[in-house]
């Protein structure tokens, strides 16, 4: 399939909770590595990594592992502070992408606030991009949070789609105008727009039709999923229903 053609949707695959199943005993098993290789082989076009801070799930040492070893392209998700900036600028990756990030969290639990923070987000932005980092932010779908990141100059958003997949019915409806919304205001400002955080197969055919975004990242589902039918077809699944969207 030609993948450059306007219209294709990346998929991008975060393998985090390969690392947190490993984690639960110790030792090397399951590698996240040997998972992102098989994501890549199942149709992935990306794999994206968060080292967190209290290192819960990804470590350190698998960060250039990952760099060294998958065939497209790396996205570190990374807090804003100076130690993980520095692990981003020797790693380089093909993308840093800024999350929010608390130690008592079970995962992000929100957008960045790009528009509180401007100055030091700015900052952290402009070292990633002297060392040819591409700077993405994950945000909410708000107009504060885009004017703030086209403002700092990032190549990318992020937009949480988290809210959208935990709610139903007519307040799901909402949400999923909320990120249309901000897809097209994003994309008019010259932003890349990605979208990601809580889809599975049954949220993901809304958010992937919306034409301005060209890349979903899936991390979570997909591992899950994995237990039961394999990491393989389940990432295949998703590629299917992605594609289904785009009427591909």
């Amino acid at each position: 399939m030609d993948k450059n053609y306007v219209g294709f949707l990346r998929l991008g695959v975060n393998i985090d909770h390969v690392a947190t199943v490993r984690n639960a005993r110790g030792g090397i098993h399951p590698d996240p590595v040997d998972a992102a290789v098989l994501a890549i082989e199942a149709g992935a076009d990306g794999i994206t990594a968060h080292l967190r801070e209290d290192r819960r799930h990804i470590r350190d040492a698998d960060i250039p592992r990952l760099k060294e070893t998958i065939t497209k392209p790396l996205n570190f998700e990374m807090a804003a502070t100076d130690e993980m900036l520095a692990i981003a600028i020797e790693t380089k990756p093909n993308a840093a992408c800024l999350v929010p990030e608390k130690r008592e969290e079970v995962t992000t639990e929100g957008g960045l606030d790009v528009a509180g923070h401007l100055d030091r987000i700015r900052d952290i932005a402009a070292a990633l991009k002297e060392n040819d980092i591409r700077v993405s932010l994950f945000i909410e779908a708000d107009q504060k949070q885009l004017d703030a990141a086209a403002t700092i100059g990032a190549d990318i958003i992020e937009l949480h789609t988290g809210r959208y997949c935990d709610h139903t019915g007519a307040s799901r409806q909402d949400e999923l105008t909320r990120i249309q919304n901000a897809a097209q205001i994003g994309h008019d400002l010259g932003l890349e727009c990605h979208a990601g955080h809580g889809l599975g197969f049954d949220t993901v055919g809304d958010i992937a039709a919306i034409p301005e975004l060209v890349e979903l990242n899936i991390g979570h589902f997909l591992i899950g999923a994995s237990v039961l039918m394999g990491l393989k077809p389940a990432v295949s699944e998703m590629r299917r229903l992605m594609d289904q969207a785009r009427k591909i």
